[in-house]
């Protein structure tokens, strides 16, 4: 007799996918996409290709395959995908240092999700000073930015931090993250 298999919540965040008309994926052909692969129940929060889902237990490295070479068959297009577990997500909200040690305005909060650890190395080339009135704090997985006068208008770029930490990154504004958080704790069974 084999034993059930385990199911756990993740949460998936593509990178550039509708960003000024580019790699255009309607959000409910992704959530059928992601059910068809049985990760169900799949819900999407807005349009940049956020995916709240249930899935089998296994490696967020081994999901992010999965997903990103069905969305390669299916829309012909490869796009990087970082999966996190939600308790990764909490532990990410809860330490950014830009609202635990400071205060500042959320509409100016952004992570970048990094999809590993960079090289100590790679971080320690990096001079947040040089970028200001912006600023960042990198995490393990992820680099915390205060951007005063928008994301808009930061050098702080996904393309920035790969290009600098050797890591593929996507970002999202912290309202984004709190309410990713809060569907993946409404759907954990």
């Amino acid at each position: 007799m084999s034993a059930a298999a385990i199911i756990q919540t993740y949460i998936s965040i593509l990178r550039g996918i509708n960003v000024s008309g580019k790699n255009l994926i309607k959000m409910n052909l992704l959530k059928d996409l992601y059910e068809s692969l049985g990760f169900s129940p799949a819900i999407t929060y807005i349009q940049s290709g956020n995916v709240v889902f249930r899935a089998n237990q296994m490696p967020p490295a081994e999901l992010e395959k999965i997903i990103t070479a069905a969305i390669a068959t299916k829309f012909s297009i490869t796009i990087p995908v970082i999966v996190i577990e939600p308790a990764e997500l909490k532990a990410i909200v809860a330490q950014n240092p830009f609202t635990t040690k400071r205060s500042e305005d959320i509409e100016k909060l952004h992570i970048t999700f990094l999809s590993q650890s960079p090289k100590l190395v790679s971080i320690n080339l990096l001079n947040s000073n040089t970028y200001l009135p912006d600023e960042f704090f990198i995490s393990e997985k992820a680099v915390y930015l205060f951007c005063p006068n928008g994301y808009g208008k930061t050098k702080l770029t996904n393309t920035f931090f790969e290009s600098k930490l050797k890591v593929s990154a996507t970002t999202r504004n912290m309202k984004t993250a709190m309410e990713l958080l809060r569907i993946s704790e409404t759907i954990i069974g």
